[in-house]
């Protein structure tokens, strides 16, 4: 039998991940070796890490089955969205937007509500008041720290990465301070949003290797988070997406190495 292509391949395809045969993919409409196929949830996103990377990974550490559909933009200077816009108003979506996730008869679009309902599944939104309180200000600084990025990234490139860089050893020592000894940014337990945490942080020292050295803490966190099971897994799979980051309109992150 023909290989299946490689996940950076799957334009307009779906890609399921199969928990009850561990390594096995397939196509939809049906995969045979898993009659959980039918049940499991769908992820639609870009072919990129961006907003979906976090999800991603909290569907894998949670075990979670499921498929993706990946869109893929067409390339400069046009960068073509039909393979998305098409299907937008298809989808029965209120707000339609990516990533959307899809579980049955539950529809939802905004990557923190994506990540929420994930989490209330499998009890990672903090679970004494003092961690709920630190879940819900971390979701929304991880944010704005996205946000800058991103804006960075995809607008005058050049002109403003010195500003950014000048700032990020401030923005990042607040994220340490935050932190402090804990093993997760609510405590003992880990939560979503040190999934979104993660993969944040990584993206940065993507851009600037040496951003946390200074931040000892910050590292730690990342090496502890690399080291769950199945996260290691995962990050080994042909299913992970270590490139591009950014869309292929971006400034920086684009490329696929």
């Amino acid at each position: 039998a023909q290989a299946p292509p490689t996940r950076g391949r799957f334009f307009g395809y779906f890609v399921t991940t199969c928990r009850a045969a561990p390594g096995h993919r397939a196509e939809p409409p049906d995969c045979p070796d898993c009659p959980a196929a039918e049940m499991a949830m769908r992820l639609g996103y870009w072919d990129i890490r961006g907003l979906a990377q976090p999800v991603r990974l909290l569907l894998e550490y949670t075990g979670t089955t499921y498929e993706e559909k990946l869109y893929s933009c067409g390339e400069a200077p046009e960068f073509d969205k039909s393979c998305w816009f098409n299907e937008k108003p298809k989808l029965g979506l209120h707000f339609p937007n990516l990533p959307y996730l899809i579980d049955g008869d539950n529809k939802i679009v905004q990557s923190n509500a994506i990540m929420r309902y994930i989490a209330r599944k499998h009890n990672l939104c903090g679970e004494t008041e003092d961690e709920k309180v630190r879940v819900d200000i971390m979701e929304n600084q991880a944010m704005d720290f996205r946000n800058s990025f991103v804006i960075m990234c995809y607008t005058n490139f050049d002109a403003a990465k010195p500003g950014y860089l000048e700032k990020l050893p401030g923005t990042l020592k607040q994220f340490s301070d935050f932190l402090g000894e804990r093993k997760w940014f609510a405590g003992d337990k880990i939560t979503f949003v040190d999934f979104i945490m993660y993969e944040l942080l990584d993206q940065h020292r993507m851009f600037e290797p040496k951003c946390l050295d200074d931040t000892q803490n910050l590292k730690k966190f990342l090496d502890r988070f690399e080291g769950l099971e199945k996260i290691a897994a995962y990050m080994k799979s042909e299913r992970f997406i270590k490139t591009p980051v950014n869309n292929k309109m971006a400034k920086w992150g684009f490329k696929k190495e």
